[in-house]
């Protein structure tokens, strides 16, 4: 059997629709990040290659958790994450969990509804904000709002490349019970643009996922690291833009993703916003301990 390593895609943390371990968070705490984010990386890439068979996809898999657990020596991104959970004394459970939605996407190319998409959330999207929480030693109390940020973000992701998921992959995350309601057929993610069918299809998940994202606005807040508070400010803004452009845009005709100046000014706002709300909360903390 091949290297994992050999089936990657060439895309890295910097090419990602939102921020992995940017400098905005501690220095302390990006090599982790950056570790976890790897093992992922490569991961998605076995799930989502082109020529590997079903079966040596789930071998590939079944190889990168066996060695994260401790048996083999043979993927440095997985004796790498491996070595830095340990030095942490962190459990290997969020990216194992992670790894269980990338055995779906080998072996599921269907969603029946909105409760299936978010099952599969829960294993591919949920686990890497709950990572992220635990590096920073954060409440578990936090995760609520962190697994509907995540699962935002996942479904913006499917919305974005639906039509490349399709004809790449054969991949449907879009439930099909929103087809049906919709009058939109499978084909549709073949064509250049979207039908009036597949249009409306797509709206009530942009809506879903909007709702989703305003559910995780109670996580910032509630966080006590106040790098890692900026960090997600700055991906809800991302993310907010990038419903907006889903809103009124095509995505097998237009463009919707973000431009490096729309990201620079976004980002900038967010974070000059998020100083002021935590400096304002501690100002108003320290006086009340003063009365």
């Amino acid at each position: 059997m091949k290297a994992a390593r050999e089936h990657r895609s060439g895309k890295g943390h910097k090419d990602e629709n939102f921020p992995v371990a940017s400098f905005v968070i501690e220095a302390r705490h990006r090599g982790l990040i950056l570790a976890f984010y790897e093992f992922v990386r490569i991961a998605d890439d076995i799930a989502d290659h082109a020529t590997l068979s079903q079966d040596e996809k789930l071998a590939q898999l079944d190889r990168l958790e066996a060695e994260l657990l401790g048996s083999g020596e043979g993927q440095p991104e997985a004796l790498h994450l491996r070595k830095a959970l340990a030095e942490r004394g962190m459990s290997a459970q969020h990216p194992c969990d992670v790894l269980t939605a990338f055995r779906m996407d080998v072996t599921k190319l269907r969603y029946a509804d909105w409760n299936e998409l978010i099952h599969y959330c829960t294993y591919s999207a949920m686990p890497v904000g709950r990572f992220v929480l635990d590096v920073h030693e954060e409440s578990k109390s936090t995760w609520t709002a962190s697994d509907a940020l995540c699962a935002a973000l996942q479904i913006i992701n499917h919305i974005q490349d639906c039509g490349k998921d399709y004809r790449n992959l054969g991949r449907v995350y879009i439930p099909s019970d929103a087809m049906t309601a919709a009058g939109m057929t499978i084909e549709m993610l073949g064509a250049d643009r979207a039908s009036p069918q597949m249009a409306a299809a797509l709206r009530g998940l942009t809506t879903g996922a909007e709702r989703l994202l305003n559910e995780s606005l109670a996580l910032a807040p509630e966080v006590a690291n106040t790098r890692l508070a900026l960090e997600i400010g700055v991906i809800q803004a991302y993310a907010a833009k990038i419903v907006d452009l889903l809103k009124t845009r095509d995505p097998l005709a237009q463009r919707v993703h973000l431009t490096k100046w729309e990201i620079m000014t976004s980002g900038l706002m967010s974070l000059t916003r998020g100083l002021c709300r935590r400096a304002t909360r501690k100002l108003s903390m320290s006086e009340v301990s003063r009365a």
